[in-house]
């Protein structure tokens, strides 16, 4: 294990030396740097997945310093991210609103009705709609994916339009 890593860390012998080598002296550097509360075991595999991915591009020699930069590169994006998380939460949530109990009542009876009218469309026009309105795939994505003409997904789409238009009289 005393080995000097060298020729190239894209080779799978190279690279467990390397995580062998280095694997418990980067945890110990995040976790003695940041402490435990933010996963430094995380960070440690995220950081070797990083070295890995980048292995053609990284000489051996510079291996050991792309790792901890990486790592504590990875570690300050979580302490970053955790205060805007805290921030958030310090922010005053909306307790009230301005809507009545009738439009609430009156949005969750319309929301009923919609399910029940999705419910009613075929399977195949469910599928074209909610794939073009709800994923906002366009019709030639939708007939890539079911392996159908365009016109198909139109016709599905518009036949699906217009059940929901009967159904649900207030679109």
């Amino acid at each position: 294990m005393s080995q000097p890593i060298k020729d190239n860390i894209c080779e799978n012998a190279f690279f467990e030396r390397f995580y062998k080598k280095y694997a418990k002296d980067l945890h110990d550097f995040l976790y003695y740097k940041f402490g435990e509360r933010l996963n430094p075991e995380d960070r440690v595999q995220e950081a070797f997945i990083k070295v890995w991915q980048n292995c053609a591009k990284i000489s051996p020699d510079k291996a050991k310093s792309f790792l901890f930069t990486t790592a504590n590169n990875l570690m300050l994006n979580a302490v970053a991210h955790e205060k805007v998380v805290l921030k958030y939460n310090k922010q005053p949530q909306k307790s009230s609103t301005n809507e009545t109990p009738e439009f609430v009542m009156q949005e969750k009876e319309y929301h009923q009705k919609l399910q029940t009218a999705l419910s009613n469309l075929t399977e195949a026009q469910r599928v074209a709609f909610l794939m073009n309105r709800v994923e906002g795939k366009r019709f030639k994505e939708i007939a890539t994916l079911l392996d159908i003409s365009t016109k198909a997904v139109e016709k599905r789409i518009y036949g699906a339009l217009k059940k929901l238009r009967e159904d649900i009289k207030e679109l």
